[in-house]
């Protein structure tokens, strides 16, 4: 009995590996897209990655190992957060460099911090639509959620977005990275 068991949490792991492997960068894109720095979104991916691979032999469901695994990586953005943050060179020279970029990377940059004005998980649900192609169904499993609740929060939040980035500019000007209006 316990052969199988070992068995399960083996083809658990490979499953979680190859997974992980395969969608490194999306993770690493959801991570930078809460704490803009690369280090620290490198860490949260590393370190989620860690735990995914380390508790593969509790998961139940194999089929619900990818959201399971994106399920991991935001709740290492958000202990990201719980953290005091010291404050790097590195950091300090990103907000020095950030009024040499061009005007796409402006708008790139209002957007990411009108993003940065939601809640957590309202900022959490924008993200995975609208950077991370993730369907209404997916994200209401991958945050635990109802898909009409995940539904009312994404218009909410995108009214909330429409707010901040009219302050006198031009919605035209702001797109999400797939092209998708807000």
């Amino acid at each position: 009995m316990q052969l199988f068991s070992r068995e399960k949490a083996h083809n658990n792991k490979e499953r979680v590996e190859q997974i992980i492997l395969a969608k490194y960068n999306q993770y690493y894109r959801l991570a930078y897209n809460y704490v803009h720095n690369e280090a620290d979104a490198c860490d949260i991916v590393q370190n989620g990655a860690y735990k995914a691979l380390r508790s593969s032999d509790t998961l139940q469901n194999p089929e619900f190992a990818e959201t399971w695994i994106y399920r991991i990586m935001l709740n290492e953005c958000f202990r990201y957060f719980k953290q005091t943050q010291p404050l790097s060179y590195e950091t300090v020279f990103e907000e020095e460099t950030k009024a040499e970029y061009s005007k796409d990377s402006e708008t790139s940059i209002d957007l990411q911090r009108a993003l940065d004005t939601l809640p957590k998980k309202e900022k959490a649900i924008v993200v995975l639509k609208y950077f991370e192609d993730k369907t209404l169904e997916e994200i209401a499993t991958i945050l635990d959620e109802n898909v009409n609740t995940v539904k009312s929060k994404l218009y909410r939040s995108i009214k909330k977005l429409r707010g901040v980035l009219s302050d006198g500019e031009n919605m035209q000007d702001y797109k999400i990275s797939n092209g998708k209006d807000i």
